[in-house]
């Protein structure tokens, strides 16, 4: 035993001399590494098959998981698309609005409709804007385009509007293009307006602008009421019937302005214009300008009903 063990010693020790030294043992050795990688081939056959099933079940509930994420991303930014487009038309109506305060010398606040009033018969609809915030009886309200109606009552945080096509609601208005003054009346159709005694002789077109008047000191003058759609001429009636659609968008706006009329003269208001143009020149702070609203109006008390007396049986 140990001789033969001395002598694989000694001829392995050969080998490695001879194939270190010399090529003689080079296609010896590439002969060799072919068998042993069949070999190696064979015997890692088991491990690669079961890698293989592994990566297979593997990859099919990572496939899965992944599909159901992307689906759920999918969703969810489908539903921030959609709060996308109505934030951009919020933000269009915003602008809208604001540019349309630009315009408004009066001071004004913006209010929001959260209600409608839920009477078929009657155009009325409730802002987040009460009492507390200022609102009084009567103050008119517009939106971007033109004036809405006005408020007829109040709460502590909310109010209720009557919109100018509410049948009970009129309005004076003039033509802008002549200064023809007229009263314009609800119909209870929130797309028309009626113009009252106007007369068959009056110089009143289709498309002419009807802006408020200011007359009975309710409604500022110089805002826009609606569009002459139809002017009917009767030759047996004195009055023409003359049919108008409002400007405002009444039964699609949500945010509003509430007005606060400004009772100053025409001199007191340009003494405070030279006033704070002098102060920003100045780097002060510019005077606060008054405003007014309308003074409050009561609303008319309907009487109770009388009891009505139930049959005994």
């Amino acid at each position: 035993m140990g001789v033969r063990l001395l002598v694989l010693v000694v001829l392995s020790v050969a080998l490695m001399v001879v194939d270190a030294r010399f090529t003689l043992l080079k296609p010896v050795r590439s002969q060799m590494s072919l068998v042993l990688m069949q070999s190696y081939w064979i015997t890692d056959f088991p491990q690669r098959l079961w890698q293989g099933v592994a990566s297979q079940f593997g990859s099919r509930t990572e496939l899965v998981a992944d599909n159901e994420k992307l689906k759920t991303e999918n969703l969810l930014l489908q539903g921030r698309m959609q709060k996308l487009a109505a934030l951009t038309e919020q933000n269009v109506r915003l602008r809208e609005l604001l540019n349309s305060s630009a315009l408004v010398n009066e001071k004004v606040e913006v209010a929001e409709l959260i209600g409608m009033d839920p009477n078929p018969f009657t155009h009325r609809i409730i802002i987040n804007k009460g009492e507390r915030d200022g609102v009084v009886l009567g103050q008119p309200v517009l939106d971007a385009r033109g004036l809405m109606g006005q408020v007829v009552e109040l709460m502590p945080y909310t109010s209720r509007v009557l919109l100018l096509t509410d049948t009970t609601h009129s309005i004076p208005v003039q033509v802008n293009r002549n200064g023809l003054r007229a009263i314009a009346s609800g119909t209870g159709n929130p797309e028309r307006l009626e113009l009252r005694h106007v007369a068959d002789t009056a110089d009143i077109k289709v498309g002419d602008l009807l802006v408020s008047s200011g007359l009975g000191q309710r409604f500022p003058a110089g805002y826009p009421v609606a569009t002459v759609k139809e002017v009917i001429h009767d030759s047996g009636q004195p009055f023409a019937i003359v049919r108008a659609v409002p400007t405002a968008a009444l039964n699609r706006s949500r945010y509003l302005l509430l007005v606060f009329s400004d009772s100053r003269t025409p001199e007191e208001r340009a003494n405070d214009a030279a006033k704070a143009q002098e102060a920003e020149q100045n780097g002060e702070a510019p005077p606060v300008i008054p405003a007014t609203v309308p003074k409050p109006v009561e609303p008319a008390v309907a009487p109770a009903p009388a009891p009505v007396a139930t049959p005994v049986r």
